[in-house]
């Protein structure tokens, strides 16, 4: 056991129940690092409490005690090696007791090593992407929240700019290892019962790492102000028992793999616009709008572009490579070809567009590998 768990536990006792009953100190987490954290939080409180109550105490004592109206009278003194060396010996002291837990929490917290699993986290305006590494699974999270709380025209959810509509799976007892960088700009992965708060950075792989001690729901959100929908970017993870994970990891497996074999089907018009609205309103229409209408000049229409409904070349590079200088990403990384050809098939069939065009997986692989 460290030397110095016995004061973490004396904080968690005294400030633990209190913080998470009102809700106006920090989390205690669900995992053991977050545990240490809210307790150095504590311990240090604390420590400051009791400095306030001697400095301030003895401040006004002596305010009130040698006050002018009692006829005290200012003492005449220079210099005194032993207080100078005790008020310079005390301050030490209390950083050195401060710097020895917090020093021992950070390096476990930076220990990434020997993890049972690894995820790769990419921050992407303004959705996470999640990849199980070694495993052949990864998807993409958006927010679910739906468009008409945001408008005001329906009654805010229990969970309002906080749900989305993939989770991050995780087992509970395991240690997962975070790789995370980002697509476009800066980002910040933020779930607070982890004491997890790690920057997305454009071209640099960043570490951080959990072990999640209970199963349950644990909420999030980016942490970094990235851009025109930063508030609508937030982390839902799903901590399961192992044994269920294992499942899930199985089923997520063997759908990825039906997703691989779509590719070189023939797809009807209509199944693919019904899976191209959902991906759309998903991930599209918070810039182009919930009906193609755009914000220009920054997010074009879509709805009655010539230049969109004249070239399907053009349209298909666009969503797969991005627009460079702009905020329109590269979806050849995010989206599989099946819901690539499914949103360029409804976005050309929408609103209006009626083109008549079916853009098959096929042709997205074929231009992807070009």
């Amino acid at each position: 056991m460290r030397s110095w768990s016995w004061l973490i536990a004396i904080s968690l006792a005294v400030g633990g129940s209190q913080a998470q009953a009102n809700g106006w100190n920090m989390t205690v987490g669900v995992t053991d690092i977050s545990s240490d954290i809210f307790g150095l939080h504590m311990t240090i409180f604390w420590i400051c409490v009791v400095i306030g109550v001697v400095v301030f105490g003895v401040m006004f004592y002596s305010l009130f005690r040698y006050r002018h109206s009692k006829g005290a009278k200012a003492a005449n003194f220079h210099e005194h090696t032993s207080v100078e060396v005790l008020w310079t010996a005390i301050p030490v002291l209390i950083l050195v007791g401060m710097a020895v837990p917090a020093t021992a929490t950070l390096k476990n917290m930076y220990d990434s090593s020997d993890a049972d699993l690894d995820v790769m986290i990419t921050g992407q305006q303004w959705r996470w992407h999640y990849e199980y590494l070694g495993e052949d699974v990864g998807f993409t999270s958006s927010m679910s929240t739906p468009r008409t709380q945001l408008r005001g025209e329906e009654e805010r959810g229990e969970h309002y700019l906080l749900e989305v509509d993939k989770p991050l799976v995780l087992p509970i007892n395991r240690k997962v290892r975070f790789l995370m960088t980002s697509d476009d700009v800066i980002h910040s992965w933020w779930v607070p019962d982890l004491a997890v708060k790690q920057d997305t950075i454009p071209g640099f792989i960043n570490e951080n790492w959990v072990k999640i001690n209970e199963p349950g729901i644990y909420r999030g959100q980016c942490a970094e102000l990235c851009g025109l929908d930063h508030g609508f970017m937030p982390i839902v993870v799903h901590a399961m028992e192992e044994e269920e994970f294992d499942g899930w990891l199985a089923e997520r497996k063997e759908a990825a793999a039906e997703e691989a074999m779509g590719v070189d089907k023939t797809w009807e018009m209509g199944d693919l616009v019904e899976e191209g609205q959902l991906i759309y309103q998903t991930i599209c229409s918070s810039c182009h709008q919930s009906e193609g209408q755009g914000a220009p000049p920054a997010f074009p229409a879509l709805a009655n572009n010539e230049q969109l409904l004249s070239d399907l070349d053009w349209h298909l590079d666009k969503v797969i490579n991005g627009v460079s200088g702009a905020a329109m990403p590269a979806f050849r990384n995010t989206l599989n070809p099946v819901e690539i050809a499914a949103v360029v098939t409804y976005t050309r069939n929408a609103w209006g567009n009626d083109t008549g065009d079916v853009v098959q997986p096929s042709t997205v692989v074929e231009k992807i590998s070009q």
